[in-house]
């Protein structure tokens, strides 16, 4: 097995702003609202791919509808990045997933963690794949399936 030099990187540490595109990745992600998309093409590559537990886009304007559509649902939405791991043209960004949906657990505030595989290309993202808990994020807050989830997992963990 080779020795990888793989480094953690914190979010405000000055190595993580070695890289422009990884920096600008960790910039933006914690600025991003539904009032902030046109931030997006400062961020990702024209050719990106993107994908999520949900969907696969590719393409910068695919992308940007994709991201519209998801605001356009919710009433607040912030990232907090919390570790990066780096290594030439590649991070897994560690985070956290604030939101509020008015369906979705009363409306009140649901926070879900997750990670993001990401490449660069220059200074912009070219590759971007999350990866985090589909049923803590959607199917636990709806009302009679979230209360099915819960009773499912209490009884798993017997």
């Amino acid at each position: 097995m080779p020795n990888l030099d793989i480094r953690l990187v914190e979010q405000d540490s000055p190595e993580a702003h070695n890289t422009p595109w990884l920096s600008n990745f960790i910039e933006i992600y914690q600025q991003l609202s539904g009032e902030k998309l046109y931030l997006l093409s400062d961020l990702y590559h024209q050719d990106i791919v993107f994908i999520d537990p949900m969907h696969q886009v590719a393409g910068l304007d695919s992308l940007n509808l994709y991201f519209s559509k998801l605001f356009q649902r919710l009433t607040f939405c912030h990232f907090k990045i919390e570790h990066v791991i780096a290594q030439d043209d590649e991070a897994t960004v560690y985070w956290t997933m604030s939101y509020q949906h008015p369906r979705l657990n009363s409306g009140k505030m649901v926070d879900v963690q997750g990670s993001s595989h990401i490449k660069g290309s220059g200074d912009k993202v070219i590759f971007h794949r999350d990866y985090l808990d589909l049923g803590a994020m959607l199917y636990e807050q709806l009302p009679v399936m979230g209360r099915i989830i819960t009773w499912f997992k209490k009884r798993a963990s017997k």
